[in-house]
């Protein structure tokens, strides 16, 4: 499709729509714009907007679909698979001043907020209420909750609470046509006509604009324990995983780390961590509740499990400054690995039984192309980040070797039950392996969904489809 290039008209349009002090077009303007954390790629809008109510946001998405000028909706850029990059330029739709909590309804356990409020800064809000929202991506102190509904973000809670899609009742949607819906209910129930809620949520800004969100709440957990366990393999702490819920234990997260990525951590932030000689990875894992005595019990029996996976050590964190700082130190993985290289990570999900046999094939896989990889990640979910790491390979082995390198790691992933994507989305930099996780029909069939919400196809082009 050829879409239209910006021009001044264009430019005097989108002024009036939002204020001339809200249309960003000079070089370092919108250079914060060009990239996310994916990678090292770059792509530059031609003008940044950003709007600050629902109505503004129809009237920019009425234009720019009469006038066929692309539109990439933004959050706070810190996806990881491109979806906020403007890939065939247009507009950038930075929803950051969407940031206002409307309403915590304490009564109905509900909050309805704007997408452009930082999930932290939510989780926060309803804490104070003593409420939870479980939700909790490694970005979470920056990330806005706009972009977690678009990737259905997870994060070390999503293993006993699930993910966004499990807290989402109802969105106020602009479509690419600048009409304004409600895709559902304010209800815990809801059996009335498509679930256009659950479709929204994963579709990576292609189907909609989110400007509006009401989520459920569920009560605070008022206690919490942490452990820190040590494995002298990295396939022994992984094969511990299922056995802990095979014994009838849920913990509230289970994170998997191994050694290289502690050393990066450990480099990155001032967080200490015990390292023995021969620790290969570390698992932590945390219960939480209400009743300590209980939660000491799933210790023990966690405890039991550990040791019968050939648990070298396993250390409880004593104050909430030791929780702080292990959660800083696993929160801090991503970027500790993208400060020492070049990197691709990868977000391999496999049912969490299989979770061994997927880290011993990356490596494998990473030993048949000539590359390194950094593994951390949601344990309890079966969900491993695994970081390719440039280093001192050849441009032409990470151009060409490592993607056959990451198809095979991702057919490996689909032998095994899994997919190719647990919460980072597919994007920019992933639609060319979908293929490997859906047929040609289920492809079209997702078009075709595509095609209804945006027949212009200005909505994040580029994104997700294969070319």
């Amino acid at each position: 499709m050829t879409f239209t290039k910006i021009n001044d008209d264009h430019l005097g349009k989108f002024r009036a729509i939002v204020g001339t002090e809200f249309v960003f077009t000079g070089r370092d303007d919108i250079e914060n714009y060009s990239h996310d954390y994916t990678e090292d790629l770059k792509f530059y809008p031609e003008v940044v907007l950003k709007p600050n109510n629902t109505e503004q946001v129809a009237a920019i998405m009425k234009f720019c679909s009469e006038e066929l000028i692309p539109v990439t909706p933004r959050g706070a850029g810190t996806g990881l698979s491109g979806g906020a990059l403007p890939v065939r330029k247009g507009v950038i739709l930075s929803m950051e001043r969407f940031n206002r909590i409307i309403q915590i309804d304490e009564r109905n356990q509900q909050a309805t907020v704007e997408p452009g409020v930082i999930n932290q800064v939510f989780q926060d809000a309803v804490m104070e209420k003593g409420l939870f929202y479980p939700p909790d991506p490694a970005s979470r102190g920056s990330c806005h909750l706009g972009g977690n509904l678009a990737e259905c973000a997870g994060g070390p809670k999503a293993v006993k609470y699930g993910v966004t899609k499990d807290y989402v009742l109802n969105c106020e949607v602009v479509l690419p046509s600048g009409e304004i819906i409600m895709t559902g209910a304010n209800v815990l129930k809801n059996s009335t006509g498509y679930n256009l809620t659950q479709l929204i949520i994963g579709s990576e800004g292609t189907l909609g604009i989110i400007t509006k969100i009401i989520f459920r709440l569920i009560p605070l957990p008022k206690e919490n324990l942490l452990m820190l366990a040590f494995f002298n393999s990295a396939e022994k702490a992984c094969e511990a995983v299922s056995a802990i819920f095979r014994a009838g234990v849920t913990p509230s997260a289970m994170e998997f780390m191994e050694r290289d990525c502690i050393e990066y951590v450990m480099k990155h932030v001032d967080v200490k961590i015990p390292l023995k000689e021969n620790t290969a990875a570390q698992l932590i894992v945390e219960v939480d509740g209400n009743d300590k005595d209980v939660l000491f019990k799933e210790c023990e029996v966690i405890s039991e499990i550990l040791n019968q996976h050939e648990c070298d050590e396993i250390l409880f964190a004593e104050s909430a400054q030791q929780k702080a700082d292990l959660w800083k130190a696993r929160r801090s993985a991503g970027e500790a690995v993208k400060t020492h290289s070049i990197y691709k990570e990868e977000d391999t999900v496999v049912p969490r039984a299989e979770l061994p046999k997927l880290l011993k094939g990356v490596k494998v896989i990473g030993n048949k192309y000539g590359f390194r990889s950094v593994c951390y990640g949601h344990a309890g979910d079966g969900n491993l980040h695994v970081n390719i790491i440039k280093e001192n390979l050849s441009d032409e082995a990470w151009n060409t070797q490592v993607p056959k390198g990451i198809r095979e790691i991702f057919e490996l992933c689909v032998s095994l039950g899994g997919t190719i994507s647990g919460e980072h989305g597919i994007g920019y930099v992933q639609k060319k392996y979908l293929d490997i996780a859906f047929s040609k029909t289920q492809i079209e069939l997702m078009k075709g969904i595509k095609n209804v919400f945006d027949p212009k196809g200005i909505l994040n082009p580029g994104k997700i489809f294969p070319s």
